[in-house]
């Protein structure tokens, strides 16, 4: 495994299990991950929130951890990078409004780089318009943007993923084995 530059595009209120928990486990696999939000710079962090299902008809949410972003949004140029991760939580919701960001998730599309997207994740990339004719999992709950923005909704169990050519997707954290394995083989192709 040769390795990789990896952008991860996060905000406030991400998930805090879907932004660590990548973040860690690509770095220590070797490869570089550089964690950026809108309107913020490397030291500056984002509050995360964690995202439970415990019998309700939706998630609950809880205060996570601060996550410190390790690179400066205004700074990256996507072409640097190697691959994309988009966690979920309640970040894309806004994210998605962000034309810069927008411009950045289509890059990775438009140059067949890997993109890894989790839970409400699905909602930016449904924002960047290219989910067109893809299988795309996301939480439930997401499945009208996604088939809205001409994607085909995968429903999965909660510990499942899904791989339609450069793009790794799930419906929540409970997946991240499955995710992140399918991701990994994703980057070394």
């Amino acid at each position: 495994m040769s390795s990789k530059r990896i952008l991860m595009i996060t905000g406030d209120f991400t998930e805090d299990y879907e932004t660590m928990v990548p973040f860690q486990a690509l770095m220590a696999v070797g490869h570089q991950v550089d964690a950026v939000c809108p309107d913020k710079q490397a030291g500056d962090s984002v509050a995360t929130a964690i995202h439970d299902f415990e019998g309700d008809q939706t998630y609950t949410e809880k205060p996570g951890h601060r996550f410190a972003l390790n690179a400066t949004f205004a700074d990256i140029n996507p072409a640097d990078y190697d691959a994309l991760v988009v966690p979920g939580g309640r970040a894309p919701e806004y994210l998605r409004l962000n034309n810069q960001v927008l411009t950045m998730v289509q890059h990775f599309f438009e140059t067949d780089k890997p993109v890894a997207a989790i839970c409400h994740g699905a909602q930016l990339l449904a924002a960047a318009k290219v989910l067109e004719g893809r299988q795309c999992s996301a939480y439930p709950a997401c499945q009208p943007e996604v088939e809205l923005a001409g994607g085909r909704f995968a429903n999965l169990e909660v510990t499942d993923a899904v791989t339609d050519g450069n793009l790794v997707t799930a419906p929540a954290w409970p997946a991240h084995p499955a995710w992140l394995a399918q991701f990994m083989a994703v980057l070394d192709r």
